[in-house]
């Protein structure tokens, strides 16, 4: 099988399946190759924070061209996969010369697949885009096609717990491989500054109890799988259940608009996470650590897009003024795809890491503000 990612998770997501029980594993791009039994499928569905799909490959073969691309998709004994009266529904990714558009091959093969059914069974299957009984994934890279069984159906980072956000929120997905990234274990208090509409402090809370990133998640497309198992699926998810934790530590969350707060604490409640998660309406520049110990900090500010350049300046300005003066023991860690911004935090990041956040180009770094006399390092 393999699991499909964003820019720069290739290696936590492999180790999130090594965890997990998967062999053969083997980094890719955006993608990580595995191999796991019928249950497995339904585990890495359910407890994977790192991946956006997790597809099953049926056959890979040679493509030069259109009439080749139908012809070996016709070949395919789709009638062992799906019977006529379900429906179907073909995505389609290319990276190739000899095909222009992902929208034609995906065509192209539903016209070869309802062919064969009308020719065999003489009727053909419908389309339903939104929600098929099976869902066809078609990767061609160059002169290699593959084609997959999409065993989650809507990508992965619809947990199911987020039914209000604000302009922008941050994808599920990409909040959970920051939070891995920045080593967060739920060993010590946390806090999001700038919490939005709460998906960075539900994905510390999930990680910290070691809850299945999606089990508020309504559907998974393999349920619709002529070979369901439900008793399998019921039993895996009793057994991830069964290894959620304790977490001693607290998780705050702030956000200085009411709205934003309103709505974070709607999702917190819609993923049964109200009792670990402390939201308040705070300004985080009026602020300073309220906790003993270590605190660990992810966040991600207002991009540059909604702030003019002085704004800007001052802005990122007073992130670096209040983590010096207000936060001692704390490993702050922020996203931003405003590069420029950065230079006016005024502190050396001591880690720096290119992500994706959707198409922006950006950088997760972390500042580490020591405590005592250890503060002059922040220059």
């Amino acid at each position: 099988m393999v699991a499909k990612t964003l820019f720069g998770f290739e290696d936590i997501l492999a180790q999130e399946l090594r965890n997990l029980g998967a062999i053969d594993i083997e980094n890719g791009v955006r993608s990580v190759s595995f191999w796991g039994d019928k249950g497995f499928m339904y585990k890495a569905n359910l407890c994977l924070r790192t991946a956006l799909k997790i597809v099953k490959p049926v056959q890979s073969f040679k493509v030069r061209n259109e009439k080749e691309l139908y012809d070996k998709m016709y070949a395919i004994p789709w009638e062992n996969l799906m019977s006529v009266h379900e429906t179907l529904a073909v995505d389609a990714v290319v990276h190739s010369d000899a095909f222009n558009h992902s929208l034609y091959v995906a065509l192209k093969t539903k016209d070869a697949i309802v062919d064969r059914f009308r020719n065999i069974r003489g009727k053909r299957p419908d389309v339903d885009l939104k929600h098929p009984d099976l869902r066809i994934s078609v990767h061609i890279q160059k002169d290699t096609c593959t084609v997959s069984l999409d065993s989650s159906g809507a990508s992965l980072h619809h947990r199911g717990y987020r039914t209000a956000t604000n302009i922008a929120p941050i994808n599920e997905v990409l909040a959970a491989g920051m939070l891995l990234l920045s080593g967060w274990n739920g060993q010590s208090d946390f806090l999001d500054p700038m919490c939005g509409s709460g998906t960075i402090p539900v994905e510390a809370a999930m990680i910290a109890c070691n809850i299945p990133a999606n089990i508020n998640r309504k559907e998974f497309a393999f349920e619709k799988w002529s070979d369901f198992d439900a008793d399998l699926f019921e039993k895996v998810t009793d057994s991830s259940l069964n290894k959620t934790r304790e977490f001693y530590h607290k998780i705050y969350a702030y956000d200085k608009a009411p709205s934003a707060v309103r709505k974070a604490k709607d999702n917190i409640r819609n993923a049964n996470l109200a009792e670990y998660i402390t939201l308040e309406q705070e300004d985080f520049f009026a602020t300073e650590k309220n906790t003993e110990g270590k605190l660990h900090m992810v966040f991600n500010p207002p991009y540059g897009e909604r702030l003019s350049n002085t704004d800007m300046e001052r802005f990122y300005s007073s992130i670096g003024d209040t983590l010096k003066q207000g936060y001692p023991g704390t490993d702050a860690w922020l996203i931003t795809s405003n590069l420029e911004a950065l230079k006016y935090v005024g502190l050396r990041p001591s880690r720096k890491i290119k992500l994706f956040n959707g198409r922006l180009e950006s950088k997760l770094v972390k500042y580490e503000m020591y405590e005592g006399s250890k503060k002059g390092k922040w220059m």
